[in-house]
């Protein structure tokens, strides 16, 4: 989520080492492999040199970058395996401090292409904390954060929060780095390079401005912003899903809530299901989640245009008298399902894997044309998301087609403040429950998908994920009709 700007020049730090996160463990093997472990999971990193083997063991208590920065074989060995373990997420990095041996700053990445580097600052620029940065307690330790930053920083000294409090306002390296040790800087250059720390510009007066270098962040509120990124996958290191992390300590809820105690009409006695036969009634009681899809009779694309156009279809436009003297008018829309505000910012973007008459890709639905409009992504992007539907619907296969719901964000949030997000969820949730109606209706098979992977989508569109991304994923097709005993 970067604004254009100018790439400043990086370093590698010295006192910066890459170890491996204390979950796991190496494994080196007789033939020269070396497999990192997680209890009985178990994942191959290749075949290495015994002198790149022997050096590797050094990664359980930190192997400083600068040792594998040169160009020697061994050197180049190091590099490949460090960048395997980092991609994979199995590497942490500890910055030190030269005042003692203990731990300053640990650094957790949380998107895999993340690499610590050092953004350079010198004696005249003037930093200032983003204003998505926070300071939060987790467990016994203390982590500073961002939804922007591509990794957080588990803080080890004390003396690092008050430097960070007094960069809540803008402040001079030059008067910094009288008060703080090399490291300090170092650190604050790590900051820099994930967008934590912004470097202010004379024309950026004292740093308050809300942009923070990209018009479009104008419009997130902090706590919306840390919402989208944090309750999908893709910008965060945490488990996602059915991780079952509380069942050990707190008994689940009953299905039913129990009754208050109190006087009670019983409505039983005012419904009749003789009274005539309601369809909206029959297809409420029908609809159902289906995850397994007959893919020797895919949904077709007639049938998929009918359904985007039940459930999607810009029905009517209109413009609206300006909200406040000097203000532009405001164009709406109508589609068949609610929106806050008629805002109707929702995107709908089909990854298409098993359709007749439609090839496999990637489209966008025009709502407004009524139409498919191709979208260049790899095979292999295409394949990692609809597995990730799979995987998160605990399906035998893949969808034939999976519908990406995507917001545009200033949509909603040019209009109101504080609840935002929260309104685009809703949408969210309307315009689900319309696609399960719809395609009871058809006779065809969905599933809402509860999380996505909001990285993986913007390199697919090229969208900044700020702008507009994914905010819910439905799986359609024709489900598979048991078989039959005989």
């Amino acid at each position: 989520m970067r604004a254009p700007r100018k790439t400043p020049t990086r370093k590698i730090a010295p006192d910066i080492a890459a170890r491996l996160s204390h979950r796991f463990s190496l494994q080196m093997q007789p033939d020269g492999n070396i497999a990192v472990f997680l209890g009985d999971y178990s994942v191959n990193l290749g075949q290495f040199s015994a002198a790149a083997m022997d050096r590797a063991r050094h990664l359980g208590t930190g192997l400083p970058l600068a040792s594998f920065a040169g160009k020697s074989i061994l050197a180049r060995e190091i590099d490949a395996l460090v960048h395997r373990l980092a991609r994979k997420g199995l590497l942490e990095y500890r910055l030190s401090s030269s005042r003692n041996t203990q731990d300053f700053v640990i650094i957790e990445p949380q998107v895999p292409d993340y690499w610590p580097r050092r953004a350079k600052l010198g004696k005249r620029d003037t930093v200032v904390l983003s204003r998505f940065a926070y300071l939060r307690r987790r467990g016994n330790e203390m982590v500073l954060e961002s939804p922007r930053a591509g990794a957080l920083f588990r803080i080890g000294d004390p003396a690092i929060a008050a430097t960070l409090a007094a960069l809540s306002q803008p402040q001079k390296i030059g008067k910094l780095d009288q008060k703080m040790a090399s490291s300090t800087l170092h650190l604050l250059e790590l900051l820099l390079d994930c967008q934590i720390l912004l470097k202010l510009d004379a024309k950026d007066g004292q740093g308050l401005r809300v942009n923070e270098g990209d018009g479009n962040l104008v419009l997130w509120d902090f706590h919306d912003l840390v919402f989208h990124t944090r309750s999908t996958e893709g910008r965060q290191a945490n488990p996602v899903g059915a991780a079952f992390t509380y069942a050990s300590v707190v008994p689940p809820s009953p299905a039913v809530r129990p009754p208050w105690a109190g006087s009670r009409v019983d409505l039983r006695t005012f419904s009749s299901p003789a009274e005539p036969n309601s369809l909206l009634r029959k297809l409420l009681r029908e609809r159902h989640s289906t995850r397994d899809f007959d893919d020797k009779n895919p949904v077709t694309l007639g049938e998929l245009a009918q359904f985007l156009d039940t459930t999607a279809r810009v029905v009517s436009e209109w413009k609206s008298e300006p909200y406040f003297e000097g203000g532009s008018e405001v164009a709406y829309s109508a589609r068949p399902y609610p929106s806050a505000g008629s805002a109707y910012e929702l995107e709908l973007y089909l990854t298409v894997a098993n359709c007749d008459g439609l090839a496999r890709g990637l489209y966008h639905y025009d709502a407004g044309s009524h139409a498919l409009v191709a979208i260049s992504a790899s095979a292999q992007q295409l394949q990692a998301l609809s597995v990730a539907a799979q995987f998160a619907m605990d399906a035998p296969g893949q969808p034939q087609i999976l519908i990406t719901i995507a917001a545009r964000f200033g949509r909603v949030s040019w209009k109101y403040s504080s609840i935002a997000y929260s309104l685009i969820l809703k949408n969210v949730g309307c315009l689900i429950q319309t696609f399960y109606l719809a395609a009871t209706d058809m006779g065809l098979g969905g599933c809402a998908i509860g999380t996505t992977n909001i990285d993986l989508f913007a390199k697919m569109t090229e969208l900044e994920l700020h702008i507009e991304g994914p905010v819910g994923q439905f799986a359609l097709g024709r489900g598979k009709k048991p078989e039959v005993q005989r």
